[in-house]
């Protein structure tokens, strides 16, 4: 798999359940943008040309919590940067880094992320 995106890839993230985070939740059932704020480094399961099914099955095996998509160009739109870094648990994981030099995403970034996001079945 290469390390490129294409712009149009989708990427996954787990998100807690309102009742673990309500941070990450509004109250009309919209993500917020705190979903977006990790210092670590905010972790995706990249698409890499699965089938969205493929990839939901696959997360919920590690994952029992909501699953959002957003697209590789979402991200680049607003000058967040894609890492492709796969783990031992998954050769698709990456993480969105607000620049080249700074892991964190600014609030601006994140606000755009989630208003970018959809929640998956």
């Amino acid at each position: 798999m290469t390390w490129q995106f294409e712009s149009n890839e989708k990427l996954y993230r787990a998100v807690y359940p309102p009742d673990i985070m309500p941070i990450y939740w509004k109250g009309n059932g919209e993500i917020s943008s705190a979903v977006f704020i990790d210092k670590k480094g905010v972790s995706v399961e990249r698409s890499g040309s699965r089938p969205e099914e493929e990839v939901i099955v696959n997360m919920r095996i590690s994952f029992y919590d909501a699953i959002v998509s957003l697209l590789a160009g979402d991200c680049t739109a607003c000058g967040a940067v894609l890492k492709y870094l796969p783990t031992k648990r998954s050769k698709y994981h990456s993480e969105i880094h607000g620049s080249e030099e700074r892991i964190l995403l600014s609030q601006s970034q994140c606000k755009h992320l989630a208003k970018s996001a959809k929640l998956c079945n």
